[in-house]
């Protein structure tokens, strides 16, 4: 099993500067006859599908992900100065055996990824990177770069978030929220993602789960990039009032939302100790198989919502997307668009799958 867009052995700079490890396979890209077009935000898309943002670090990664079907991908999430990365490791197997229910199971183990047989169907992983990012003279240039290597139906989305710093008010993170918007929009980026499900504030965990500042930080995100559309990346809730007021925000200053990120467990080694090393990592987002009841869920919530109230925002359908059929049935839950990370970064023909699929080639 051989890692396609992020190698999971190296750390974080090490990927950044090599790039997607496809691209030292040898493997070609599938060639596709595009007959027929989807819409995404009012754009042409060849498929509506690509990968969320995470594994897509740099311009070689969206590139990559373009050459290989993956139509609709994201810019890592960047901030408005640079952001360093969590040790390594930061990507992890982990042992779980059908849905991860985070209230049943809080604690998972870690094992040999190298051991796993196949990605596509039951990897589950940990990813722990910290949301790095890059100055913005260098992001900027580079997500410029990236967006030129979109050919016809295909778009890139960049995703940008807030930072957290000591003895920050409030007031002061949101306008941080707001300005590292107006770098993102000072691209050529047709698409700007807010993402609400990684940045934590205070004590009170990701901001998407404090509604009232989400709010805050979205009305604030609207004044600065005015008519550009944007997506908010949420996680999942348990609340369906929560999701209901999370609906209204999004229909009120967004096009679109994406969920979901992942779960949050406490992540250790076979001995009970915190397998990844540094300060707060006990506790570490889970993506790939195991989740995909939770993002399926919010997916068919957000469809509900939408009907009965009317609302014309889309929905990026994420989480546990392994093959083909995992897409459809996000498609049919009401997903505009879907997602995957898990198993992109070891099948690089997932895509090609899907639209052959899509397309009964």
């Amino acid at each position: 099993m051989k890692p396609a867009f992020y190698d999971p052995t190296i750390p974080y700079e090490e990927n950044f500067k090599k790039g997607p490890p496809i691209l030292s396979q040898n493997i070609k890209p599938p060639k596709r006859d595009i007959k027929k077009k989807y819409k995404f935000l009012g754009f042409d898309v060849n498929l509506p599908y690509g990968i969320p943002a995470g594994p897509l670090l740099n311009s070689q990664f969206i590139k990559a992900a373009f050459d290989f079907g993956f139509d609709v991908s994201c810019y890592k999430t960047v901030r408005a100065a640079f952001f360093p990365s969590h040790p390594f490791p930061n990507v992890v197997s982990v042992d779980i055996k059908g849905d991860l229910h985070p209230e049943e199971l809080r604690r998972v183990v870690v094992k040999n990824i190298k051991k796993e047989k196949a990605a596509t169907n039951n990897i589950t992983i940990t990813n722990s990177f910290g949301v790095p990012s890059q100055n913005p003279d260098i992001w900027q240039p580079d997500a410029n770069k990236a967006v030129n290597y979109a050919k016809e139906g295909q778009l890139m989305i960049l995703s940008f978030m807030g930072t957290v710093t000591k003895n920050q008010t409030q007031e002061e993170f949101i306008k941080d929220f707001a300005h590292t918007a107006k770098l993102a929009k000072d691209t050529k980026s047709k698409v700007l993602e807010a993402n609400l499900s990684c940045p934590n504030i205070g004590n009170e965990g990701l901001v998407c789960y404090n509604l009232d500042v989400s709010e805050k930080v979205c009305r604030a995100i609207r004044k600065t990039i005015g008519n550009t559309p944007l997506i908010l990346k949420v996680g999942h809730y348990k609340n369906d009032k929560d999701i209901e007021r999370l609906a209204e925000i999004t229909n009120t200053y967004a096009h679109a939302i994406s969920a979901i990120n992942t779960l949050q467990v406490e992540v250790v080694d076979k001995k009970g100790k915190p397998a990844l090393p540094g300060k707060n990592r006990l506790r570490s987002g889970v993506g790939g198989a195991g989740i995909k009841w939770a993002g399926l869920e919010m997916t068919q919530k957000l469809n509900a919502i939408r009907k009965k109230k009317g609302y014309t925002y889309e929905i990026v359908g994420v989480g546990g997307v392994m093959n083909p059929n995992d897409y459809f049935e996000y498609r049919n839950a009401g997903a505009d668009l879907v997602q995957s990370a898990t198993a992109a970064l070891w099948n690089p023909y997932i895509a090609y799958e899907i639209w052959k699929k899509e397309n009964n080639v």
